[in-house]
């Protein structure tokens, strides 16, 4: 696949939140890179607000949160990460997001993972 956009720099500004399928205003994505720029990385920033959402992680996935705090629960198990610390997420996990307020930036592969 071959990239359709040059490298840019992307301000605060530049972003769009919009609500992320199913859960509303719980978690709002702004997408920067995916498929629509012709690459196979997925990434963008995730605002969560008193978020409880189930998933299963059909990809890879490194989260890094930005502001406030995420945890991720796991077979039972918490993982929590503040704000400057990440969490890795390998394809084929089962798990909960959940927060009450943070900022995230999220990257994926294989970002069409909805389409394979």
């Amino acid at each position: 696949m071959a990239n359709e956009t040059p490298a840019k720099v992307l301000k605060p500004s530049d972003l769009t939140f919009n609500p992320r399928f199913e859960h509303g205003e719980q978690a709002q994505v702004a997408s920067v890179c995916g498929p629509d720029q012709g690459t196979q990385l997925g990434a963008g920033y995730v605002r969560m607000t008193n978020a409880k959402i189930p998933w299963t992680i059909k990809y890879d996935e490194m989260v890094l949160v930005v502001e406030g705090s995420l945890t991720i629960h796991i077979a039972g198990e918490p993982l929590t990460a503040k704000a400057g610390e990440s969490i890795w997420l390998p394809n084929g996990t089962e798990l909960v997001y959940e927060s009450e307020n943070a900022l995230l930036f999220y990257a994926i592969h294989p970002a069409n993972w909805a389409e394979t």
